[in-house]
């Protein structure tokens, strides 16, 4: 079996530099929201769909504050959260265009061909009906 050249073809035929640029763009979002409790918090903010002080975030989180204060920092710091100071408490809100972000991600890492297959397939399947 013919052994292929490493600098020929592949990286530039399957837009290898293009993914690799992605991934650098992306993966600070990625690493911040591969944790348990950050997509928790993630879920709170969004549910509340407004500004949470740090105070109402940390009961039911299991979790210390200075704990819960690292896992927000990492959540800013990746642009998933934004804060606001009121004096001494710090208000949190989901940045919604994480969502877009997100998106991209997918839209990037996914070949053509299988968003158009989602798409046509989400199209001509049947509605599923909730069990009663």
């Amino acid at each position: 079996m013919a052994r292929r050249d490493a600098k020929a073809g592949c990286d530039s035929a399957c837009g290898l530099p293009a993914a690799r640029k992605d991934a650098r763009v992306h993966a600070p979002l990625m690493r911040a929201l591969a944790d348990e409790a950050r997509l928790d918090i993630v879920a709170r903010l969004a549910a509340a769909g407004g500004p949470v002080c740090v105070c109402d975030l940390i009961p039911g989180l299991g979790l210390a504050q200075p704990t819960v204060s690292h896992h927000l920092r990492t959540l800013r710091d990746a642009g998933v959260v934004t804060s606001e100071r009121r004096g001494s408490w710090v208000y949190y809100s989901l940045d919604f265009s994480v969502v877009g972000r997100l998106a991209d991600l997918i839209s990037a890492l996914a070949p053509p061909s299988a968003a158009t297959r989602a798409t046509e397939s989400a199209a001509t399947e049947p509605p599923t009906r909730a069990a009663s």
